[in-house]
């Protein structure tokens, strides 16, 4: 099936590629700990840039989910900056032949976002002009509306974010095993509390490996019953005393939350 919210502009390449089927499937085990991806194995993920005296600089991932639209989360944006979209990237430091570079038309907050509390931390990212849908660029599958992951599912979490605490941003796209933390455990006086709702998917936890700075935005990739990718989750926020916090696992916008905004927000812009 294609993506829920594929629009007309992205139906030939729905056709042509589909969704959620990399051509270069991700190596996934059950390792601890942040890797490298394999390139291009998550086709996409892309990278959100801003721009400083002539130069564009990472600072959030993102979602493509059909040739002309990227999701991430709304706390990403700044109304004081100029944004652009990179898509078919590994290595952020390197001249990639695949790479697509791609300015932001248009960057639609959800209305009832509430940057003190995290509240609908998501926001939708019009392209200028459509992606030119590859082997390396394509569409993310996403989730039926209501769908909820079992407590211990197996996602990975991929972003070009710190690789630790204080740390250095990644040059190379890395990947990490995040299982699925429930909403009953995750919103224990412990865990996150009230912070989590049911809005959000908590993954992580066990105080080795999270999201960090820079991955915000980013996907949390699933894998259905049929070998296909699906992204279940936007990156919010983590610990503010550090990236691997235990019992304090990464918080992620659900996206089956927020279908019906996405489909409706892509229908009418």
């Amino acid at each position: 099936m294609c993506i829920n919210v594929c629009v007309c502009v992205c139906a030939c390449a729905c056709v042509a590629y589909g969704c959620g089927l990399p051509t270069f499937p991700p190596v996934v085990t059950r390792v601890v700990g942040g890797v490298d991806a394999r390139a291009h194995s998550w086709p996409w993920q892309i990278s959100l840039q801003y721009t400083r005296n002539g130069n564009w600089y990472h600072t959030c991932g993102g979602t493509l989910i059909s040739a002309d639209w990227v999701l991430t989360a709304a706390h990403c944006i700044s109304s004081s900056n100029t944004y652009r979209v990179a898509l078919g990237k590994h290595d952020l430091t390197v001249t990639e032949e695949a790479a697509q570079f791609i300015n932001a038309a248009k960057i639609i907050e959800h209305e009832n976002y509430n940057i003190l509390l995290s509240r609908n931390d998501i926001a939708l990212i019009k392209l200028q002009t459509p992606v030119t849908v590859s082997h390396t660029i394509m569409p993310a599958c996403l989730p039926d509306a209501g769908h909820v992951l079992d407590h211990d599912f197996p996602c990975y979490v991929t972003g070009w974010g710190r690789l630790w605490t204080d740390g250095p941003g990644a040059d190379v796209l890395q990947q990490a095993l995040l299982p699925v933390v429930d909403h009953a455990t995750c919103s224990q006086s412990d865990w996150w509390s009230v912070l989590a709702t049911d809005d959000m998917v908590c993954a992580g936890g066990d105080g080795q490996v999270a999201g960090c700075n820079g991955d915000s935005g980013g996907p949390l990739n699933c894998q259905s019953p049929d070998g296909s990718w699906e992204v279940h989750g936007v990156v919010s926020f983590g610990s503010g005393t550090g990236c691997n916090v235990h019992q304090k696992p990464t918080v992620f916008m659900q996206v089956s939350s927020y279908i019906d905004w996405i489909n409706a927000t892509v229908a009418n812009n």
